[in-house]
C-alpha cells in the first residue's frame, strides 16, 4: 500500500504541516476507529475506501467543533461588527486537506492513516468537490472566506446549497457532454443542518395600501433551511460559518387550496417549491433572464436578511427602547458585501423590511440601507449585466417593484427603452456606499466607461480592490514541496503574510536554491504526467514545456488564439522536421456553458486539432495537445503546480482581474499574457521583463474599434495565419465533415468582438521568446524565482484587509490567546456539542 517517501514527501513532514506528537497520532487513530464503528457502523473487514474517507473526515471535523462553538460564543459576547458576504456562488472544492492544514493536523493525520495501513492520497481523492460555482467569481468567494477567518473577522458567507453544482464535463468524440453533479449522493460530512433557524420566504401575491402602510398579501411561501459549514482560519482557533440555504415546501403546501381532493398530487407538487435550490445556473459572464434564477436570487437574499436582523436584534446594539428596536446603529454593526449584482434584490428587500415591517420613515431607511451595502463589480461584458424585465419582477415580487420605482424616481430617473428592464448594477450603485472593481485597470474602466455617469455624481464611491488567492490552498495544500522549500529559506511566517516572499529576491543567484526550485517543478510535472496517464491513458513527456490554458471557455478568453498557435507550431514542425523545436505539451481545459454554441465549437476544434497533432508520426513527442476534461478546483490543484507557462491572453479590457494568473505565478509558472486584468499589476510587481507581455493595450483596442477591425487584412498579410485558418476552413482537422467549423471561421472573419487575428502575430512572436528562454533552464528558473518573490501582493489576505479598512471598517479579532487560555477540558467538553448561537 505505501511506498518509500520521495524528497518532496519527506519535506512535507517538516513543520509547516503541523507538529506530530505520539499523543495526537494515537488520539486520531482512536477517533478514526470510533467513527468507523459508531458513525459508519462498519468493521475493517467490510469497510470500503469511502467508509475510511468518512471516518477520517468525521475525526478531523471533531477537532473543529470546539473551536467553532467558542468562536461563535466569542462573537456573541464581544458583539463585533459582522461582515456578511452574499454570493450566489461559493466554489469551495474539497474540504478535508484544507481543514487539516488550517488546524495544523496534516502531519499527525498522515502518520495516523499510515499506521492504520491506509493511503492518505487515495482517501483524499474520494471526496467530491463542492462545485457550487462556475469559475472566478465563486472561487474568489471561497478564498475570501478563508482569509476572513484567518484574519479573525466576524464574517459569514451566505449562499444557496445547490443540490446539483456545476455539471461534470465529459468529452465524447471531441464534444462536451454535460452530466449532473450529484455531489451530495453519499452525504456531506462537513455540513450541519439547522432546522431550528428555518425561515419563510414569500413570492407572488399582491400589495395592499392602507393608512398603516403597504402590505404584501396572498403570497406563496417557501421555507429556507440553513446548512452550516465551518470555515477554519489558519492556525488561529477561529472557525467562521458559511450558511447555505436549501428550499423546502411548507407542510400545508398546496393543501390550503381547493385541490385538497388530490392529496397525492399536492405532495408531489412540493418539488416545485424545492426546485429553487436544485441546481446552479452554469453561466459564466452571461445573463439568462429566467424566472427560476430570479427566484434563487431573491430566496438567498430574503432568508439572509431575516437572519442578519435576527442576529442584530439579539445583540446589545439591537436592544429595544420604549418604542421598539433602534436601527440607527445597524450600519455600525452590519456590513453586507454584494458579490456582483446577483444578490442585488437585498437592497429593496432591506428597504421593505425597514419601511413596511419596522415602520421606519423612507429617508432614514434609505440612509441606513446605503451605509450597510457595498457592491463588487466583476465584469464589463454587456451580455453579463443583469437586466430583469419589469413584468417578471412585478409578477414575482410586486412590492419590490414598487420600492425599486421609488428608488428610481428619487435617484436614477432613467428607464430603458423597449421592454422595460431593471438594471441591477444601477440599483447596486445607488443603494451602496462603496462600489469596487477587482483590478486597477478594471476599476478604471468601471469608473470612466461603464458607469461614468454615476462616477461623475459620486466619485468618492468608486474604489479598487485587486483580487487575491488564499496561499493556504494555492500553495501549502497544492504544492507542499515548494511551500517547504520557501519556508526553509525565509521561515514560515510568509503563509500568513505573503508580502514576505520579497525576501526570495535575495535567492535569485543562489545556485542551490535555483536547482531545488527546478527540482520541485520537475517532481510536480512527473506526478501530473503519471496522473494523466492513469486517468486519460495519454503518455506525455515530462521534460517538455507544460503550456497550460485552463479557465472557462469563452470567446473573450481567446482559447481560439492558442489553438491557432498550436496549428502554427504543427505546420512549422511538418515543414522542417529536422529543425530544433522546443518540445511542448499544450494543456487546455475548461467548461463551456451548455447553451453557448461557439464555446462548445471551440472545445470540439481543440480536440480535432489534438487528434491530428498527437497522431502525426512526423511530430512525434515534440508537440502534444491535451484537452483536460472536467476542469474544477481539485484538478486545478494538480495542474497548476506542474505548469511551466501560464496562458492569460484575453483581449485587453475584457478580463476584470483573473485569479488563475495569480495561482500560476505563486506556483512557479511564467506568464504569457496581454496587459489585461491583474496581469498589469503582476507585471508591475515582478517587472514587465519577467513576464511575456504581448499584444494590444486597452488604448490600441479602443483605437482599432474607432477605425473598424478588419480581420481579412491580417489574414491577407500573415501567411502562417492564413495557412492555419485555411486548414480549419477546408476540413483538414475534420475530414469527415469539412464544413464542421464554418461557424467558427465565419465568426473570426465577420463578428469577432475579441480581435483574435489582431494579436496573432505578436502572440506567436512572443511564444518564440518563451521557447528560447526555456532552453536555458537556469535563466528560466531565475525568472520563476523573481515571479514567486513578487507574488505577495496577490494574497486574498491583503485584499480582505483592504475591504475591511476601506469599506467595512471591521476590526480583526484574535481568538488565539483567548482560546489558548481556556482549559483544555472545556474545549474537549464543547467538542461534543454543536454550535449554539446561530
Amino acid at each position: 500500500m505505501s511506498r518509500p517517501l520521495s524528497d518532496q514527501e519527506r519535506r512535507k513532514q517538516i513543520s509547516i504541516r503541523g507538529i506530530v506528537g505520539a499523543e495526537s497520532v494515537a488520539e486520531l487513530k482512536r477517533g478514526f476507529n470510533r467513527h468507523l464503528h459508531f458513525t459508519l457502523v462498519k468493521d475493517r473487514n467490510v469497510a470500503t475506501p469511502r467508509d475510511y474517507y468518512f471516518a477520517l473526515a468525521h475525526t478531523v471535523r471533531d477537532h473543529l467543533v470546539g473551536r467553532w462553538i467558542r468562536t461563535q460564543q466569542y462573537y456573541y459576547e464581544k458583539d463585533p461588527k459582522r461582515i456578511y458576504y452574499l454570493s450566489l456562488e461559493f466554489y469551495m472544492g474539497r474540504t478535508l486537506q484544507n481543514t487539516m492544514i488550517n488546524l495544523g493536523l496534516q502531519n499527525a493525520c498522515d502518520k495516523a492513516i499510515y499506521q492504520l495501513g491506509l493511503d492518505m492520497e487515495e482517501l483524499e481523492e474520494i471526496e467530491e468537490d463542492a462545485g457550487l460555482g462556475n469559475g472566478g467569481l465563486g472561487r474568489l468567494a471561497a478564498c475570501f472566506l478563508d482569509s476572513m477567518a484567518t484574519l479573525g473577522l466576524a464574517a459569514y458567507g451566505y449562499g444557496i446549497r445547490y443540490e446539483y453544482g456545476i455539471f461534470n464535463q465529459k468529452i465524447r468524440d471531441g464534444w462536451q457532454v454535460e452530466e449532473a453533479d450529484d455531489w451530495l449522493r453519499h452525504g456531506n460530512p462537513w455540513e450541519k443542518a439547522r432546522p431550528e433557524y428555518m425561515l419563510p420566504v414569500h413570492f407572488y401575491g399582491r400589495v395592499e395600501h392602507a393608512a398603516t402602510g403597504a402590505k404584501w398579501v396572498d403570497t406563496q411561501v417557501v421555507l429556507a433551511l440553513p446548512y452550516d459549514t465551518p470555515v477554519p482560519g489558519y492556525l488561529n482557533n477561529t472557525v467562521n460559518t458559511m450558511r447555505l440555504w436549501s428550499a423546502r415546501a411548507p407542510n400545508d403546501f398546496n393543501l390550503r387550496d381547493f385541490n385538497v381532493g388530490d392529496y397525492i398530487q399536492a405532495v408531489l407538487d412540493r418539488n416545485l417549491a424545492e426546485n429553487i435550490s436544485r441546481v446552479l445556473y452554469p453561466n459564466d459572464n452571461f445573463f439568462e433572464g429566467k424566472e427560476l434564477r430570479l427566484k434563487q436570487e431573491y430566496f438567498v437574499v430574503a432568508a439572509t436578511l431575516q437572519d442578519i436582523i435576527r442576529r442584530f436584534k439579539a445583540s446589545k446594539f439591537g436592544s429595544t427602547d420604549s418604542v421598539g428596536i433602534v436601527f440607527d446603529s445597524f450600519p455600525d454593526q452590519v456590513a453586507i458585501q454584494l458579490n456582483d449584482t446577483h444578490p442585488a434584490m437585498a437592497i429593496p428587500e432591506l428597504m421593505r423590511i425597514f419601511v413596511d415591517i419596522e415602520k421606519l420613515p423612507w429617508n432614514k431607511a434609505w440612509d441606513i440601507t446605503k451605509r450597510t451595502f457595498a457592491y463588487t463589480n466583476h465584469t464589463v461584458l454587456p451580455e453579463a449585466l443583469e437586466r430583469w424585465p419589469v413584468d417578471l419582477v412585478e409578477k414575482l415580487l410586486p412590492r419590490h417593484l414598487q420600492i425599486i420605482y421609488e428608488i428610481n424616481q428619487r435617484h436614477l430617473d432613467v428607464s430603458e427603452g423597449g421592454t422595460k428592464r431593471i438594471n441591477m448594477a444601477h440599483l447596486c450603485i445607488v443603494g451602496s456606499h462603496a462600489v469596487n472593481g477587482v483590478a486597477k485597470i478594471h476599476s478604471e474602466i468601471v469608473k470612466t466607461q461603464v458607469f461614468e455617469d454615476f462616477a461623475a455624481l459620486e466619485p468618492e464611491k468608486f474604489q479598487n480592490k485587486t483580487n487575491g488567492i488564499t496561499p493556504r490552498r494555492w500553495l501549502l495544500l497544492c504544492n507542499p514541496g515548494l511551500a517547504e522549500l520557501i519556508a526553509e529559506k525565509i521561515g514560515e511566517d510568509y503563509v500568513r503574510d505573503l508580502s514576505q516572499l520579497t525576501k526570495l529576491h535575495g535567492c535569485v543567484d543562489d545556485d542551490l536554491f535555483i536547482r531545488e526550485v527546478a527540482k520541485v517543478k520537475q517532481e510536480n510535472k512527473v506526478k501530473f504526467a503519471l496522473y494523466l496517464e492513469k486517468e486519460y491513458k495519454v503518455k506525455i513527456n515530462p521534460s517538455s514545456m507544460f503550456d497550460v490554458h485552463v479557465k472557462r471557455i469563452h470567446e473573450y478568453k481567446r482559447q481560439l488564439m492558442n489553438c491557432l498557435h498550436i496549428i502554427t507550431m504543427y505546420n512549422r514542425i511538418r515543414k522542417d522536421p529536422a529543425k530544433l523545436f522546443v518540445p511542448r505539451t499544450v494543456i487546455i481545459g475548461g467548461k463551456a456553458a451548455p447553451g453557448y454554441h461557439m464555446a462548445k465549437m471551440i472545445i470540439k476544434l481543440i480536440n480535432a486539432v489534438a487528434q491530428v497533432v498527437n497522431n502525426d508520426p512526423i511530430v512525434g513527442s515534440k508537440l502534444k495537445v491535451i484537452f483536460l476534461e472536467n476542469y474544477r478546483v481539485s484538478l486545478a490543484e494538480k495542474v497548476i503546480p506542474a505548469t511551466d507557462l501560464s496562458e492569460q491572453i484575453s483581449t485587453a479590457g475584457t478580463e476584470a482581474s483573473g485569479t488563475g494568473n495569480m495561482k500560476f505565478m505563486l506556483n512557479g509558472a511564467l506568464t504569457i499574457g496581454t496587459m489585461d486584468g491583474a496581469n498589469v499589476e503582476m507585471a508591475e510587481e515582478a517587472g514587465e521583463e519577467n513576464l511575456f507581455i504581448f499584444g494590444m493595450r486597452v488604448e490600441d483596442v479602443t483605437e482599432l474599434d474607432r477605425e473598424g477591425y478588419n480581420a481579412q487584412k491580417y489574414y491577407n498579410q500573415l501567411p502562417e495565419l492564413k495557412e492555419a485558418v485555411d486548414q480549419i476552413k477546408s476540413g483538414f482537422f475534420s475530414p469527415e465533415e469539412p464544413e464542421l467549423f464554418s461557424d467558427v471561421v465565419n465568426m473570426l472573419f465577420h463578428h469577432d468582438r475579441f480581435k483574435v487575428f489582431a494579436d496573432y502575430e505578436a502572440y506567436v512572436r512572443c511564444q518564440e521568446k518563451v521557447s528560447e528562454l526555456y532552453l536555458n533552464s537556469k535563466a528560466w528558473t531565475k525568472m520563476v524565482i523573481r515571479n514567486i518573490a513578487a507574488a505577495g501582493k496577490f494574497s486574498s489576505d491583503r485584499t480582505i484587509k483592504e475591504y475591511a479598512r476601506d469599506i467595512w471598517h471591521g476590526r480583526e479579532h484574535s481568538l488565539c490567546t483567548m482560546l489558548c487560555l481556556r482549559s483544555v477540558v472545556s474545549v474537549l467538553l464543547l467538542a461534543f456539542l454543536w454550535v449554539g448561537k446561530g
